[in-house]
């Protein structure tokens, strides 16, 4: 398994560090710690190019050295610069080209370049990346937990979701970490994708519940820890605070339907949840890039 880290000297690009390096000491995954960089311009003071240019390389480069100083013996790791107009462009094309199974990003924190800042960047990702991408929220990087501690898999029957519920089973397999699949049924309908009788749209959902958890059960080795509930409210936002979490739990969900092919949205039920969760969550596209996306 190889993920990258779009990685900052900010608050926010630490967020992404440590998150990425507790998915690879607990998945055995390689890391890529990608810094983008816009196409050098001179200051608006003036002064040479050549001196300009060194003057940022020496300074990514002292970034990239800190940021692999802090990963742990056992996990193999390497840094690099990659110059591209759009930091979001620049993290994609990287991860088309190492073939990477996961971006890590951070939700806030710092500026990028200019006006611009990481959180506007996480919104470009999460509209257009080719792969699953993790956004650490505010303030991981203050936590002491270095693996994951379980995995929480939103599941739905839109297209796409034998994709989510394979790579929540991959990533829980890989990590050793206890698999919890949950239903949310919001049965105000201004709010949920379900309409009519609240009753029939809870035993459409506990019915739902019982088919993944016996297709996860049937990829799973033999008694690896895998649950599922089915969660109500009015809202999403209702239904989904009354799970319980602990540091190092995750939360994967699906993209929107509305997704161009192999290609992320985040839609509305997920971007509620990204607003109330304070945990790491992962959005995974509807289907997989091919070879044929591969440069």
């Amino acid at each position: 398994m190889k993920l990258v880290i779009g990685y900052l000297a900010t608050p926010g690009g630490a967020d992404a560090l440590a998150l990425g390096l507790r998915f690879a000491r607990s998945m055995g995954a390689d890391v890529e710690i990608c810094l983008i960089l816009p196409p050098a311009r001179l200051p608006a003071l003036g002064g040479s190019p050549a001196g300009y240019e060194k003057l940022i390389a020496e300074r990514t480069d002292a970034w990239i050295a800190d940021a692999l100083a802090q990963v742990p013996d056992g996990v193999v790791a390497r840094g690099h610069r990659y110059i591209a107009e759009s930091f979001a462009e620049g993290l994609i094309s990287e991860v088309v080209r190492l073939q990477a199974d996961l971006l890590v990003v951070g939700g806030s924190g710092g500026g990028l370049a200019g006006s611009r800042s990481l959180g506007s960047v996480v919104n470009e990702l999460l509209y257009s990346a080719p792969v699953p991408v993790a956004v650490a929220p505010r303030g991981l990087r203050e936590s002491r937990v270095d693996r994951v501690g379980g995995i929480t898999c939103a599941i739905g029957e839109r297209a796409g979701a034998d994709l989510l519920l394979d790579t929540a089973v991959r990533f829980s397999a890989a990590a050793e970490a206890p698999l919890r699949l949950v239903s949310l049924v919001a049965l105000d309908p201004v709010f949920g994708s379900l309409r009519g009788d609240a009753d029939a749209a809870r035993e459409h959902a506990v019915a739902h519940a019982l088919r993944t958890l016996e297709q996860a059960k049937g990829e799973l080795p033999k008694g690896f820890p895998v649950t599922s509930s089915v969660l109500e409210g009015q809202s999403v936002e209702d239904a989904v605070a009354q799970l319980t979490w602990h540091d190092g739990d995750i939360i994967m969900v699906g993209s929107s339907r509305l997704s161009a092919p192999r290609r992320l949205f985040l839609g509305s039920t997920a971007a509620k949840m990204l607003r109330v969760l304070d945990v790491p969550m992962i959005v995974v596209p509807r289907d997989q890039l091919s070879e044929e996306d591969l440069p």
